[in-house]
């Protein structure tokens, strides 16, 4: 039996929405060279596999959710966790990508070594070990911790008698019809589950420690049902996905310049929304700008309806203690309950939890610093996908696996074996994600820096990434190439 590993040109991490998308820009590119998938669980899918709890549904429109390369047919700009999974499962199925997934491996070690001009991959496979190399390795995993979710210490959970559930962790028979159920949190979990516990007929109490910026949106995108009628369905998508990063860019502009208009624009929409006389100031008025965190987008106004129809109550307040029978808050104010759901938020692992090491050393990521966005500071061919935090993340995916594209297009054209980011010592550092909620701010401290300047700066605008990433030179003083044994002569001649 011989013990040569497996070899593929590019071996890419995580069958998600990113992973699936890497892999169609890649065969398209490039149907002569060999790619695997390794993926830790036991589908595609990735989040939207993962995650099972009632009402779970994209948080931005899927004409921009989507794929670039395939439209999306769906009736919903707003859709459901199911229609999106079918999506990416059937754009894998529809390519062949399917079959070149490694399920039930979790990524342990990557090794760059530069006298073989490859890395080696350790994964672990129920148990056993399995070892591969590639010539390039991209990270498609996403940022979240799909082990567990994040939950504060409260006091006294042991003492509650019902059962406590972090959404992401559902169980599969938990019957809520005529419960009393608390859902702990403000963000978009929590403003998904509120309205869909309700519907399924529970006593809703929502309690947030602090509020977000809620707003409703159609579940229906009028303008992509026009266009739907007179052109074909690449066209109709191509521009109903246009005129959706044309709104959210601005929407985002104006929050970050004129962040009291944007929030006074939010209110009035909220009061029509609401029943008269509503107490927005205490469950609707955070303490951040705009944007500062994600907006919260509500279908068609759900979460809404059932406050006005009395099948939600918004609590804003703390908790002192859980009881036996649900919890104590600050204010004196007894919760009772008889199911508890903690959407407290979720833990941020940078590249599902790889070890990354080039030619022995390990590296550090806290002193890494991204270029692009999409590649690390003297790691070699290599690269990865972190989506955008104001806008969809498929936008911000889609343009990193065109740009990857093209840097291995350029790479062939000139016979060049490896792609290094070299970073700039003048460069200033900044956090990587400059973005508030609480999930990103745990972080920070085990995540890449980036600069205070392009490369190495991270900007949140697809409108501006869009002409670099697609578009722009390839090779900058920033970018190190060597051709096949360059460096390896180089390391003998010191």
């Amino acid at each position: 039996m011989s013990s040569t590993p497996e070899h593929v040109d590019v071996l890419i991490v995580g069958a998600g929405l990113s992973g699936i998308g890497a892999a169609h820009h890649l065969q398209t590119a490039f149907p002569w060279r060999t790619y695997a998938i390794l993926e830790m669980r036991e589908g595609i899918g990735g989040t939207w596999d993962l995650f099972r709890y009632p009402g779970i549904r994209s948080d931005s429109d899927m004409f921009t959710l989507g794929y670039r390369f395939r439209p999306w047919l769906g009736d919903k700009a707003i859709a459901d966790g199911d229609s999106i999974l079918n999506y990416v499962r059937d754009t894998a199925a529809e390519a062949g990508i399917d079959k070149h997934i490694r399920y039930r491996h979790r990524v342990l070690r990557a090794e760059w070594s530069t006298a073989d001009e490859r890395w080696t991959v350790t994964a672990d496979h129920d148990g056993e070990t399995v070892t591969i190399t590639a010539n390039f390795l991209f990270s498609c995993s996403g940022y979240y911790r799909y082990d567990e979710g994040y939950t504060p210490e409260f006091a006294g959970m042991e003492r509650f008698s019902g059962p406590v559930v972090h959404p992401q962790h559902w169980p599969e028979q938990l019957e809520v019809a005529g419960k009393k159920v608390v859902v702990i949190g403000s963000g978009a979990t929590a403003v998904t589950l509120g309205p869909a516990l309700a519907d399924q007929g529970a006593h809703v109490v929502m309690l947030q420690r602090s509020p977000s910026y809620i707003i409703s949106m159609p579940a229906r995108d009028a303008f992509a049902d026009r266009v739907r009628r007179i052109l074909p369905a690449r066209a109709a998508y191509g521009l109903a996905r246009a005129k959706n990063v044309a709104l959210s860019t601005a929407m985002y502009q104006i929050s970050q310049r004129y962040p009291k208009r944007m929030r006074s624009w939010i209110f009035g929409l909220q009061k029509r929304w609401l029943p008269a006389g509503y107490d927005i100031q205490t469950h609707f008025n955070p303490s951040y700008k705009p944007w500062d965190q994600r907006l919260c987008l509500v279908p068609n106004g759900d979460l809404f309806r059932a406050i006005r129809q009395d099948r939600l109550e918004m609590v804003t307040d703390l908790i002192e203690t859980f009881t036996e029978t649900g919890l104590k808050l600050e204010s004196g104010r007894e919760l009772d309950a008889d199911i508890i759901i903690t959407a407290t938020g979720l833990n941020l692992i940078a590249f599902g939890g790889l070890e990354l090491t080039v030619d022995g050393e390990k590296v550090e990521l806290p002193n890494a610093m991204a270029y692009k966005a999409m590649m690390l500071s003297d790691v070699p061919n290599f690269a990865f996908i972190i989506g955008y935090t104001n806008a969809s993340w498929t936008l911000k995916a889609d343009l990193v696996c065109e740009y990857v594209v093209r840097l291995l297009r350029y790479m062939d054209s000139n016979g060049y074996a490896k792609a290094t980011p070299i970073r700039d010592p003048s460069v200033g550092t900044a956090p990587f994600l400059d973005f508030q909620p609480g999930y990103v701010l745990r972080a920070l401290d085990h995540l890449p820096k980036q600069g205070d300047r392009v490369p190495w700066r991270l900007r949140q605008n697809y409108l501006r990434d869009l002409p670099t990433l697609r578009y722009g030179k390839i090779a900058d003083p920033d970018m190190r190439f060597e051709r096949a044994g360059e460096s390896a002569r180089a390391a003998k001649a010191r």
